[in-house]
């Protein structure tokens, strides 16, 4: 009896302590293919510069409600909170584990929240906005992907046998968005789960580049072993390549939204006011596209991300001539300039497109010491972070 009740004892500590610590703390490293880093730091001033802009971007941007958390999207009012933003936080959470010493707690708290305020057309999915108006609570897509990915991050970080089953949350919310937010027939991305799949104006044919996450569907594959989620990779690539390769297309960068002309056989940017602003330029949702091809290309060495992110990548170096400095906020297609200022959004995820590509080390070098510690508001500051964790390797895919 004795026996047993010390192994029962040594079992609960073991499993107390397996819950305390991450199996993946901050930071990392990791090695990436192919990969460079910027050159005038050691890992150690890498990971310090992560630590100090964590600091700041929790200070400004994560708060507190009850035992829950959210994202702010602004660090003055800091009322409102959206999908997108739930995403970035979880991911942000569960990979400075280690350094961050509350991260289960903050992290469970995050996707509780996210839990407290589902799709009014699909529970399984978190509605876009907080506070909600009605008509207007449904997806978005980015914001689930990143919510799903997260919560195989926290699996692999801490298991799945807390309060929280992370890997059964997850594989829910995987098979959600593939049933509501994905064609059925194009494999393309729809902008939420409001979208009529053959509807007139936003269908399953019109979609917005920067929900284009590689990596992400790569490890949804994984593990929920559907093939959907391969097909869906091709689908992206193909149509991101397509619009590369248009006549006009001199800057060889992408749209912030895209459609499939049936009878062409081919993508096109959208019109300019098809959903938001400049949605036919590459502008504020696009800017991203860098930062989430970019990482196929590093940890998967997919061939056709590399190729599509170095073009992207060479367009913005012949643009600036080879001056990050001259990196604006917004472009045309045809590289000239639409936002005349800059921002971290769009300089932080060429760092990541920089580091598939050794003959960029300097240009690497300049952009990294434009945002390593510059900070701006929610948006840019989380984009930052994000890329910052991968321009150090300290960002890692939860693999089964």
């Amino acid at each position: 009896m004795k026996a047993f009740i010390a192994s029962f004892l040594l079992l609960c500590l073991t499993y107390i302590n397996l819950e305390a610590k991450p199996s993946h703390p901050f930071p990392s490293h990791q090695n990436y293919y192919e990969s460079i880093s910027p050159s005038a730091y050691s890992q150690k001033q890498l990971d310090n510069n992560i630590k100090q802009f964590y600091k700041q971007w929790k200070k400004d941007f994560l708060v507190k409600e009850s035992s829950l958390y959210r994202i702010a999207t602004d660090k003055k009012n800091k009322t409102k909170t959206v999908s997108e933003g739930q995403g970035y936080g979880m991911m942000i959470i569960a990979y400075m584990a280690g350094y961050e010493n509350d991260a289960q707690q903050i992290f469970d708290g995050l996707y509780l929240y996210a839990l407290k305020h589902p799709s009014l057309l699909h529970k399984e999915l978190m509605t876009w906005r907080i506070p909600e108006k009605k008509g207007d609570n449904d997806s978005a897509f980015d914001g689930d992907a990143d919510i799903a990915f997260a919560l195989l991050l926290a699996h692999r970080q801490w298991g799945s046998h807390g309060k929280i089953n992370y890997k059964k949350e997850a594989l829910k919310r995987i098979k959600a968005i593939m049933t509501y937010t994905i064609g059925k027939k194009s494999y393309l991305p729809l902008l939420g789960d409001w979208v009529d799949q053959n509807g007139k104006k936003y269908n399953q044919y019109t979609t917005r580049s920067s929900d284009f996450m590689l990596s992400h569907f790569r490890v949804f594959y994984l593990f929920s072993h559907d093939i959907r989620w391969i097909k869906t990779i091709n689908s992206c690539q193909n149509a991101l390549k397509s619009i590369q390769n248009l006549p006009y297309n001199k800057s060889r960068l992408i749209s912030d939204f895209l459609y499939y002309d049936k009878k062409k056989k081919s993508y096109f940017p959208t019109h300019k006011n098809f959903l938001e602003a400049q949605d036919d330029s590459y502008y504020y949702n696009a800017c991203r596209v860098p930062w989430r091809i970019g990482i196929d290309a590093l940890m998967y060495h997919n061939k056709n991300s590399r190729q599509i992110v170095q073009k992207m990548l060479y367009g913005i170096y012949k643009i600036t001539k080879a001056n990050p400095m001259m990196i604006k906020s917004g472009y045309k297609l045809d590289g000239s300039v639409i936002g005349n200022y800059n921002s971290t959004a769009f300089i932080a995820p060429f760092c990541i497109a920089a580091k598939t590509t050794q003959s960029m080390q300097t240009y690497l070098d300049k952009l990294y010491e434009l945002i390593y510690n510059k900070h701006e508001n929610y948006y840019e500051d989380s984009i930052n972070l994000l890329s910052q964790l991968i321009i150090a390797e300290d960002y890692w895919e939860p693999i089964p």
